[in-house]
């Protein structure tokens, strides 16, 4: 005869506070990413239009209007 045992559910495993942080860092640098190409439009550079000229072909190729 065999027996008929509950399952418990498994607790999640608590990720380890160097992974949380790696994480977080990677969101945070692409977002910042993302600002730069999308939306600066000077603000952040010193030098005037510079971000905006550097990253100029790339916001045409995501379709991002810059005009």
């Amino acid at each position: 005869m065999s027996k008929i045992q509950a399952v418990r559910p498994l607790s999640p495993a608590a990720l380890p506070a160097r992974v949380l942080w790696a994480a977080f860092a990677v969101v945070a640098t692409m977002l910042l990413l993302t600002y730069l190409v999308a939306f600066d439009q000077g603000a952040v550079s010193q030098s005037g239009m510079f971000l905006h000229e550097l990253m100029h072909d790339g916001r045409h190729l995501l379709g991002v209007p810059c005009h």
